[in-house]
């Protein structure tokens, strides 16, 4: 009797160790954010080493600057504003100065971002995650730099531009009295009785460094300047980082009226944070704030000097803080992307940056760019609108 030849699909496969192959989907491609972060470009790497090596050359400018003898304005030796007495010891030395405002923060940044920043989605690796703490620390610290290098580079500038006596200028002079009308001026003393004399600094007797340089640098304050820039900057990194500010209604076109809205869900769309992190974010401006009070007490700089210096030091660390960090309330405690690939050494004159599109930031695909663009936004009147 003729069997029927049976069909392979007719029954299952007799060895069990035979696989059978099935057709399998190739594994989605990474996102370009994802790829950046996992293979940047040795374009974008390139640049970023130049915007350091520029950072460390602004601070040594600075450096140069304060080598430099600076203009020593004519004086009178009975002007009060520089008859104080001379201390021998800061309260704050440079030392302390340079721990305090530029390597403490330096560290706690580091601290920071290595513990509690952390990209927590699900399809976050290992690896990414610390390509993220990279960033951000790399980010911080430059804006850190910036603040801290333009500040330094500046002050030191100005003060070998101004020339202005300390209040303890006197002190140090040590001047000889009976030659006044050799070094005299200017100033009407000689003809007119109570006039003062205005005399150069040859005038005195001692001729140290103490006093040829360091005597004319009192405007603007260096302790002032420094300790705002590097503690004012980590107070505004911290406030970013831990969401520190005051409670607000981000109120969107999009979202409902508020007006409309349940007076219980209005109250919970925000809250105060605790007091212990106000305190966290006060620290560093309460240093910053003792050690120019301590170039006052230690009669070292002028009052406007001082609050020169402080708002001087606030201004670089607003620059440094905002060029590389998010809004303080709106960030989510991230730093700004990477620049593109294309946009890392320069952008062309003309281009739009409308809503970070073709601007410096890390490019996205073609089609999602083309989709944002024509889903354009009348955020005024809260309607999608065809473009133009």
């Amino acid at each position: 009797m003729n069997e029927e030849p049976t069909s392979p699909m007719a029954h299952p496969n007799p060895n069990p160790t035979t696989k059978t192959s099935h057709p399998t989907s190739p594994p989605p491609p990474p996102s370009p954010q994802a790829a950046a972060y996992t293979h940047p470009p040795k374009r974008l790497i390139i640049s970023y080493l130049i915007d350091w090596i520029l950072i460390i050359g602004i601070a040594l400018i600075g450096y140069s600057f304060s080598t430099l003898t600076p203009n020593h304005i004519p004086f009178s030796l009975t002007d009060t504003s520089i008859s104080f007495p001379h201390k021998e010891k800061d309260t704050v030395s440079t030392g302390v100065l340079v721990v305090v405002s530029l390597i403490a923060p330096a560290v706690i940044i580091a601290f920071v971002v290595c513990v509690f920043t952390s990209r927590n989605t699900s399809s976050s690796t290992r690896g990414i995650n610390w390509r993220w703490k990279l960033w951000e620390w790399n980010v911080g610290w430059m804006g850190l730099g910036v603040a801290v290098a333009g500040t330094y580079m500046a002050t030191q500038g100005l003060k070998d531009l101004y020339g202005k006596p300390r209040p303890d200028m006197l002190a140090r002079c040590d001047p000889d009295v009976l030659a006044v009308g050799e070094f005299a001026v200017g100033g009407l003393g000689g003809r007119v009785s109570g006039a003062p004399t205005m005399v150069t600094w040859e005038i005195c007797r001692n001729k140290l460094d103490g006093l040829k340089k360091d005597g004319f640098a009192s405007f603007p304050s260096g302790h002032s300047s420094m300790s705002f820039a590097g503690l004012m900057y980590l107070a505004l990194w911290l406030c970013a980082k831990f969401s520190i500010g005051f409670p607000f209604l981000a109120y969107s076109p999009f979202s409902q009226d508020l007006r409309r809205q349940e007076r219980d869900s209005i109250r919970n769309q925000g809250a105060a944070p605790p007091v212990y992190m106000l305190i966290v974010a006060f620290v560093p401006i309460a240093v910053a704030f003792f050690i120019s009070a301590s170039r006052w007490f230690d009669y070292r700089h002028h009052g406007f000097d001082i609050i020169f210096g402080s708002v001087m030091g606030m201004v670089f660390a607003w620059i440094g803080f905002r060029l590389y960090q998010l809004p303080i309330m709106r960030g989510a405690g991230w730093a700004w992307g990477a620049r593109s690939r294309e946009h890392a050494f320069f952008m062309g004159v003309g281009l739009p940056s409308h809503v970070a599109a073709d601007n410096w930031t890390t490019e996205g695909d073609k089609s999602d760019l083309a989709e944002n663009r024509a889903q354009d936004v009348d955020l005024e009147m809260a309607r999608r609108c065809p473009n133009e």
